[in-house]
């Protein structure tokens, strides 16, 4: 177990992605992907109030509702759940009126009386950060969110929010989740993880597995050709700098009896403020894999190894 900044959760070391459920997980897929990731020793669950919009059909939300009713049914404990706002159709940007809108909009698909983290999801700098800081710090004020985060934040925009925290008496978070992994490093370990430690923050990274690719299933583009939505996100790192990655990643899971997918989840823990990396399962028999990742440890020289062969990747692709 480890603790997310300086909250009172206490949680498993890998969180469980929501992003599919309703998008390439239906509803029942989804139930079975949450029972064996509960069934195994996890207990954190990462979704957003968008997803998934983008899939036809779809007007945002899907996800969450599919946790709650899963909530709902198993009423499984000490399961902590985060969510997010600012991109729902319905409700865009990060006013305090639309905040506290999303808000309750998300606790009643979700089915609980309190948000356990709340992110901001993208920032919005059409609305002045001190509203914004002010409108999640009255959630927590009102028990309608116990914690607070964000996502996706530059570097001094989060030091400003802490700031403005600190000064107003408000809730400050204290989590971050950024893009990270092993072949997406430069952005986030020269900016973000330093005021991340300077502030107690723990991160959760998002794309852990960069869309797949770092479970050694795409070893080129006309491999991952067009068999899933996430397929074309993953091809772009068939480069032959990624392929070393995947090469030395499987050499060293291979040593522990991991899979690829586990020793980059086990890598990307080891790395400076990270609490939790987010990985998301489309199908029940992928999640024993991210469990290991939470559980697997390397020794310091392989995880040096992984940033050495990994030093050079681009902070974009």
């Amino acid at each position: 177990m480890t603790r997310i900044g300086s909250s009172d959760l206490s949680v498993f070391p890998l969180s469980l992605g929501g992003n599919v459920f309703g998008w390439t997980a239906d509803r029942d897929t989804s139930f079975a992907v949450l029972d064996a990731f509960v069934a195994g020793g996890g207990d954190f669950i990462d979704t957003a109030d968008a997803y998934s919009a983008w899939v036809p059909g779809n007007s945002g939300g899907e996800s969450e509702t599919i946790i709650g009713a899963w909530l709902a049914s198993r009423r499984p404990q000490g399961v902590v759940v985060a969510t997010k706002v600012s991109q729902h159709p319905q409700f865009p940007g990060l006013s305090a009126s639309n905040i506290r809108r999303a808000a309750e909009a998300s606790l009643g698909r979700l089915g609980v009386d309190a948000i356990d983290l709340y992110y901001a999801h993208f920032d919005d700098e059409t609305v002045p950060l001190e509203e914004t800081v002010g409108a999640f710090g009255q959630l927590v004020t009102d028990g309608l969110v116990r914690n607070i985060a964000v996502s996706n934040y530059s570097a001094d925009r989060i030091r400003a929010w802490m700031e403005i925290a600190r000064a107003t008496g408000v809730a400050a978070p204290v989590a971050v989740q950024p893009h990270y992994n092993l072949v997406h490093r430069n952005e986030v370990e020269e900016t973000i993880v330093p005021v991340a430690t300077e502030f107690g923050l723990g991160l959760v990274p998002y794309y852990a597995l960069a869309s797949g690719f770092l479970t050694g299933k795409y070893r080129s583009v006309d491999e991952a050709g067009h068999t899933s939505p996430r397929a074309a996100g993953a091809a772009k790192y068939a480069t032959e700098h990624g392929l070393r990655i995947i090469d030395a990643l499987e050499e060293i899971g291979d040593a522990h009896g991991a899979s690829i997918a586990a020793t980059a989840l086990a890598w990307l823990r080891a790395q400076p403020a990270v609490v939790a990396p987010i990985a998301s399962a489309r199908t029940p028999e992928q999640v024993p894999d991210l469990l290991a990742g939470g559980r697997l440890s390397l020794a310091d020289d392989e995880i040096a190894r992984l940033r050495s062969v990994s030093e050079w990747t681009p902070a974009q692709v």
